[in-house]
């Protein structure tokens, strides 16, 4: 049998969360309805939080943080994230965008969670609210490597550095049915340049492997480079290193090993195709 709670704060709602392991938070409910709808979770409580911290933006600052209840339709309604609206541009059609929210988006598995790899990209860091004493900021990448553990806490935001020139954050999904089928894959690249040449490059794929993963050897091979066809050319070359991709109805595992150097080559070079 399956219980709803509603809870007035983020304290209150987390410490429910970690003293009840069967419990689920439901943000817009895209992952955790679809999941009641078709019979896999029948028992436990469902916690809803109402708390206007859940779903508040500051984006005055050098620094970003939206709230883990912001949705992708909030994301497109601002100007100021206007490098992310690909992103959130991605996710579904008008209806589910309305209701997704981006701390939902982080546990989505392959080959959906399109946002989680953007975040990804820009260094993001999850702020983890336990129970009623604050909350701690960790790496999303170290988020998603123990995503499958649980037990970390509530999402209740997430915070990165605003890019210092749009132009330096790109985002690509590769999907068959455009502009919001399901992933064959997804990536992301923020790549600032410090005298026409690329300093600490974050690249990000997503469908590659079991959670998003960071392209580090990609990363190597761009860092402190100008972005040229030599460089490019050593990208793709390693292009698959710690990819880790599934064989799915979306497409094969040879298939997504196949193209993503191709597809790294065109975000890199800023093709839109």
């Amino acid at each position: 049998m399956l219980d709803v709670r509603t809870c007035g704060s983020l304290a209150e709602a987390a410490g429910l969360l970690s003293a009840d392991r069967q419990a689920h938070l439901i943000g817009g409910g895209t992952l955790v309805m679809r999941a009641v709808n078709e019979g896999r979770l029948t028992e436990g409580t469902l916690v809803r939080v109402t708390d206007p911290a859940f779903r508040q933006m500051n984006l005055g600052g050098p620094r970003i943080e939206l709230g883990a209840g912001v949705t992708m339709a909030m994301v497109l309604a601002r100007g100021e994230l206007a490098f992310l609206h690909p992103a959130a541009r991605s996710i579904g059609g008008p209806a589910v965008r309305t209701m997704a929210s981006l701390g939902g988006n982080l546990f989505a598995g392959p080959p959906y969670g399109d946002f989680t790899v953007a975040l990804l990209a820009l260094d993001a860091q999850v702020v983890l609210q336990a129970g009623y004493g604050g909350g701690r900021a960790v790496a999303l990448e170290d988020f998603l490597a123990a995503r499958a553990r649980g037990g970390q806490g509530l999402v209740a935001a997430i915070q990165f550095a605003r890019p210092q020139s749009p132009g330096d954050f790109r985002f690509r999904k590769i999907s068959r049915v455009r502009p919001k089928g399901i992933a064959v894959m997804t990536l992301a690249a923020h790549l600032p340049r410090a005298g026409g040449r690329i300093a600490q490059a974050r690249i990000a794929y997503g469908a590659m492997a079991p959670t998003p993963i960071r392209a580090r050897g990609v990363e190597r091979a761009l860092e402190g480079k100008p972005l040229d066809a030599v460089s490019l050319q050593a990208a793709a070359q390693a292009a698959l290193e710690g990819c880790r991709p599934a064989t799915d109805a979306i497409a094969s595992e040879w298939y997504r090993r196949e193209v993503l150097p191709v597809h790294l080559a065109r975000l890199l070079a800023g093709d839109g195709r």
